[in-house]
């Protein structure tokens, strides 16, 4: 072997060697995140690859210009990786301090109770009125005889169509929205006709609830929540988080251990309990800003 192919195999080994060390790097990064590597060592390195490239294009200098190309995309790929995956934790652990609320549907977002009720009377010939079953209770504002009407009325097609919206819910969902993560839960096994009604309409009057975030089932002891608002305490037996019963006019005369009236309510609740464990709690100024702004709407 000639000294000048010596050489060359020299500078040919030495330069997959220093170009090809940013392979382990990267492989580690991708990894663990690189914690221990500088970015702007990265920087400064690219800036150097750069300029060797730019040197070896103006001598046309071929091993030269190859070796600073692999080795751009190397360290570039190290400081891509290194920057997005910082980027990626922070968002995991933000996510990681949020609480989880669960949020029934009937008679805490969509009002179903005033339609159930125009149906039973319009059958029956009866006058319920909500007043009236938060006075007595459903069970003794409705007759036995007309029980079965009642319960069946739910089971007919197009009864969760065009359903009214609780007030102040979809403003209060929003708001919490940007504080927790929010899930819709519905135990639509009991009426399996709603589905498609029930999710259309959330799509229509939530839009900004993610479908990944909605939740169709049988029992709520399945969801995997800090909290679940919802109007039937039962659902509260099994679950494993705080329930809290959100007021409706069959439920009235319940005794609950956390109860909230109106979205004003809940709203005011569950921001002071999320400022209680976020690494940026909001300040008491901010949440009694965002609980008047709904209050004032009422």
């Amino acid at each position: 072997m000639n000294s000048t192919s010596l050489i060359g195999l020299i500078g040919t080994v030495a330069a997959l060697c220093t170009t090809g060390a940013f392979i382990p790097q990267i492989l580690k990064i991708r990894k663990q995140g690189g914690e221990d590597v500088s970015v702007s060592m990265l920087v400064v390195y690219l800036v150097g690859v750069l300029l060797w490239l730019a040197y070896g294009l103006m001598f046309h200098a071929q091993a030269v210009i190859w070796a600073n190309v692999v080795a751009a995309v190397l360290v570039g790929t190290a400081l891509l990786l290194k920057v997005t995956w910082k980027e990626a934790v922070g968002v995991d652990i933000q996510r990681a301090s949020r609480l989880r609320v669960a949020v029934d549907i009937d008679e805490v977002l969509a009002d179903a109770l005033t339609r159930h009720l125009n149906l039973y009377n319009r059958a029956t010939g009866e006058n319920v009125t909500p007043e009236l079953i938060r006075q007595v209770g459903l069970e003794a504002a409705i007759p036995p005889k007309y029980r079965p009407v009642f319960e069946l009325l739910p089971h007919e097609d197009g009864f969760f169509e065009n359903l009214g919206v609780i007030a102040n819910s979809q403003r209060a969902l929003q708001i919490l929205s940007s504080e927790f993560e929010v899930f819709i839960t519905s135990a639509a096994m009991e009426v399996p006709r709603s589905f498609d009604a029930k999710f259309r309409w959330l799509r229509e009057h939530f839009p900004f609830i993610p479908t990944s975030n909605i939740v169709f089932c049988g029992d709520k002891e399945i969801i995997d929540a800090d909290y679940l608002i919802d109007d039937r305490s039962r659902h509260f037996a099994r679950f494993r988080g705080t329930g809290i019963l959100f007021t409706a006019p069959h439920n009235a005369r319940e005794d609950a251990r956390l109860r909230a009236d109106n979205w004003e309510e809940v709203l005011a609740m569950l921001m002071k309990k999320q400022s209680a464990v976020s690494s940026q709690p909001l300040a008491k100024t901010e949440i009694n800003a965002e609980v008047q702004e709904l209050a004032i709407s009422n």
